[in-house]
């Protein structure tokens, strides 16, 4: 297979795929089509390269062999971060590589991808804010554990096969009000798991070529087949999921003051006056 950039007249989403975005997005989990193919970015040696770049913080590496809950950051293996990316296939590991637009070559290659469904994005959650990208190497069988995220979010498959098993998002079953207050107030994001939110799922299974959308918050874990795995995650935040962020976070203090808030509305709702009044508390001494 030739390498294949992203360029002005090469659709990475075809138009099938953009039509299933715009009808679904921004609450609906769904499967696309993608044809970004190879690409000399995102290579093994070259991911190995940018992430002994990249500052400390903008890599995460663990074991792979996790169960599905676990209680904080699990640990690595002992290799150093492009020892794990060169020896993916027996490292036992996966790892991410954050904000990767922090290099200007990858930042186009997200900007490029992000460029082709921001009009349907406009048209629901308006602006597209704070883009980010994010790319996961895994070994064969490694599992991320059950946890959410504060973006919205497409995880275009690029090699190898995993399974992402999605919940419902904003439903406090699967996701306690109050571990998202702790979260957006600079708590974990990982989730306690339970056997019984299975029958609560939704399974999907991404091969090379295929991509998800992950709403914003919806908890999920993922699951590694038997080959290495590699995945490029373009991220972005709206207005809307801003305001979600600061819903939880007042209402963090509101219960801390003997409160019971109700738990911020999905949407196409709104959460403007917590928003609002989150921001301007925020600004207050003693107030965090």
């Amino acid at each position: 297979m030739t390498d294949r950039s992203v360029t002005a007249t090469h659709k990475v989403f075809p138009p099938r795929a953009r039509a299933n975005f715009s009808a679904s997005y921004p609450e609906g989990p769904h499967k696309l089509e993608h044809t970004l193919g190879q690409h000399p970015l995102l290579e093994l040696e070259a991911l190995a390269r940018m992430a002994e770049a990249l500052p400390e913080h903008s890599i995460e590496y663990n074991r792979g062999d996790l169960p599905l809950g676990v209680d904080g950051k699990p640990g690595a293996t002992g290799l150093s971060i492009g020892e794990t990316i060169r020896n993916i296939e027996t490292a036992n590991s996966w790892a991410v590589l954050k904000n990767i637009e922090q290099v200007p070559a990858y930042a186009e290659l997200l900007n490029d991808l992000l460029d082709e469904i921001e009009a349907s994005i406009r048209q629901r959650t308006g602006k597209m804010l704070k883009r980010q990208g994010f790319i996961f190497v895994s070994s064969a069988n490694a599992v991320t554990p059950y946890h959410f995220d504060p973006e919205h979010n497409i995880l275009l498959q690029l090699r190898g096969t995993k399974e992402m098993t999605v919940f419902p998002a904003g439903d406090a079953r699967f996701a306690p009000d109050e571990v998202h207050e702790a979260y957006h107030t600079g708590g974990p994001r990982e989730l306690r798991w339970n056997e019984g939110f299975l029958s609560a799922s939704n399974t999907f299974r991404l091969a090379r070529g295929e991509a998800i959308f992950v709403p914003v918050m919806a908890p999920h874990f993922v699951r590694n087949l038997n080959a290495v795995s590699l995945s490029l995650s373009i991220t972005w935040r709206s207005d809307w999921s801003f305001a979600e962020s600061d819903a939880r976070a007042l209402n963090k203090l509101l219960r801390s003051m003997g409160l019971r808030p109700s738990a911020p509305r999905r949407w196409p709702a709104q959460n403007r006056a917590k928003s609002l009044a989150w921001r301007v508390l925020r600004r207050m001494p003693g107030i965090s």
